[in-house]
């Protein structure tokens, strides 16, 4: 696949990639894969907000297509949405949070490109994590922040991700 591969979106969403891409206007764009730190992390959140948030309405899922326009979809590397499973097997509606974990060939341009659709459907808040520096930032409509002590917060419902907690798990597992 090239990235000047057109496709109709009703391709894209019969067909099945691996890894997922995105589905950028007609176009497919290949997301950068994550190494174990990429993976490990997008795990841990992922089974974190389920064991700790479910009595909150929370529920949260890898790579799951998100569409962002009839044009566009984006596969976020974690969503965090209100509710139960949808249905149908895209996100059609925003997720309360869409977490991008920074992979080592990422480029700021692309990773802008992705919060600004994020933000641009009204999801409340976007995530951004740096595996390697341990580093994290929220974005939402109105600011973009540094989580310098570690944890990521959303204000409604009020839940915390503890990402020192995540880490501490990840250096567990690690030789």
């Amino acid at each position: 696949m090239t990235p000047s591969t057109l496709v109709a979106v009703e391709e894209y969403l019969r067909t099945s990639y691996d890894p997922d891409v995105d589905f950028v206007d007609g176009v497919l764009e290949e997301r950068n894969l994550g190494e174990f730190d990429h993976s490990d992390l997008q795990s841990e959140i992922t089974y974190w907000i389920r064991a700790n948030c479910r009595h909150l309405g929370l529920n949260a899922f890898t790579e799951l297509r998100t569409r962002i326009r009839p044009t566009r979809y984006r596969v976020p590397d974690v969503v965090i949405i209100e509710g139960k499973r949808p249905k149908q097997g895209i996100l059609e509606r925003p997720p309360l949070v869409a977490i991008e974990i920074l992979s080592p060939e990422d480029r700021q341009s692309r990773i802008q490109q992705r919060i600004d659709d994020y933000l641009g459907i009204g999801t409340r808040f976007v995530w951004l994590i740096d595996p390697t520096a341990r580093r994290a930032w929220i974005y939402t409509p109105h600011s973009i922040e540094e989580a310098k002590d570690g944890i990521l917060r959303v204000d409604h419902p009020a839940f915390t991700l503890p990402l020192h907690e995540l880490f501490a798990n990840i250096d567990r597992m690690t030789e």
